[in-house]
């Protein structure tokens, strides 16, 4: 019998869950009249809110302290055996995911055979080899049944969200019907995956000589300091956001942008879901694997003898990001705005 309840463990970081939202839509086409529950990190949950593919939320936090984390491990395993669940999709390789779905009671579990966990699943899935990530987590649902689909990434806002959001930016001078480029200069693996600052200064400075440009800085506050030395005296049309959005927030300025240039980054992948022109750079990582999803022609990688390397600060001289010139991604950018 088809599954009447289905929990899927989502992944822990922005990028990945991004990819990962093909599988709630497909798993909705196959079961449409299955309760659906989403099981994610706060605030990394935040991004699925407004999904029609999900009947429920399971937002939990991760403590520091240990006691806590014990006492958080007990109640989500009783959250989980509460909802009594015919079918559980574990895009986490973590053995702790696949231990809460087990002792939860989760009848049929599906995930990858990674961690020493097999004998905590059903189904075990073998990961995939140099493939797309999106493709490797439509590979869980195999066992199902349910084939590769050409379901692309996706995230939905309101347009009340949207608007509300623009006051951030209407806060800080932007004049709307103006052109808003986003720039992300960071990215959380590290700083190997960032094209580097000084670059993304005199990109932002190019741009504003374009007749009615804004240019806005995304960021967290990891990133802060590195974005208010960037922004450090250049002209008022560039507005420096780091650190102040929620991600719905962010998502939604994302989604109003008329372009976007960032890293191999969680907002690269929020905005390739929505379909924002992009320009993606790659260096240490592979945009083979984790690219925008749907926009090869997006990203800008010189491919250098030493990349990929996936390492998170570069051992030798960055030569992957420094051979990415600032005319190169001005010129890029300029003809998509045009």
């Amino acid at each position: 019998m088809d599954p009447q309840t289905i929990i899927v463990r989502m992944p822990n970081w922005i990028g990945d869950l991004v990819m990962a939202t093909p599988i709630l839509s497909d798993l909705r086409r196959r079961y449409p009249k299955a309760s659906i529950t989403a099981m994610c990190r706060t605030p990394l949950c935040e991004l699925l809110k407004e999904d029609a593919s999900i009947d429920e939320l399971f937002c939990f936090t991760k403590p520091q302290n240990d006691f806590l984390r014990r006492q958080l491990k007990r109640n989500i395993i009783d959250k989980i055996a509460g909802g009594k669940f015919d079918l559980g999709i574990l895009l986490t390789n973590s053995f702790s995911s696949a231990w809460w779905f087990s002792r939860g009671k989760v009848k049929r579990r599906i995930g990858f055979a990674a961690d020493m966990r097999s004998f905590l699943l059903t189904d075990k899935v073998q990961m995939g080899g140099s493939e797309h990530e999106v493709i490797t987590y439509k590979r869980l649902l195999e066992p199902l049944g349910i084939p590769i689909s050409e379901t692309k990434p996706r995230l939905y806002v309101s347009q009340k969200e949207v608007n509300e959001s623009k006051e951030l930016l209407y806060q800080r001078g932007y004049k709307k019907g103006k052109k808003l480029i986003g720039i992300n200069p960071g990215a959380a693996y590290g700083s190997a995956k960032c094209w580097p600052p000084e670059r993304f200064r005199a990109l932002a400075l190019r741009l504003l000589l374009e007749k009615d440009t804004y240019v806005v800085f995304f960021g967290d506050t990891a990133t802060d300091s590195m974005i208010k030395e960037i922004c450090r005296g250049l002209p008022e049309y560039a507005i420096n956001l780091a650190g102040v959005t929620s991600l719905r927030e962010l998502a939604c300025i994302i989604k109003d942008c008329d372009l976007l240039i960032t890293n191999d980054s969680g907002p690269m992948h929020i905005g390739a879901a929505f379909g924002v022109p992009l320009i993606a750079l790659f260096g240490s990582t592979d945009d083979q694997l984790t690219g925008p999803y749907g926009y090869p022609d997006a990203v800008v990688n010189k491919r250098a003898g030493c990349s990929p390397c996936f390492k998170r600060t570069c051992p030798i001289d960055f030569r992957c990001m420094k051979q990415i010139s600032v005319e190169e991604v001005a010129e890029k950018a300029l003809q998509l705005i045009k």
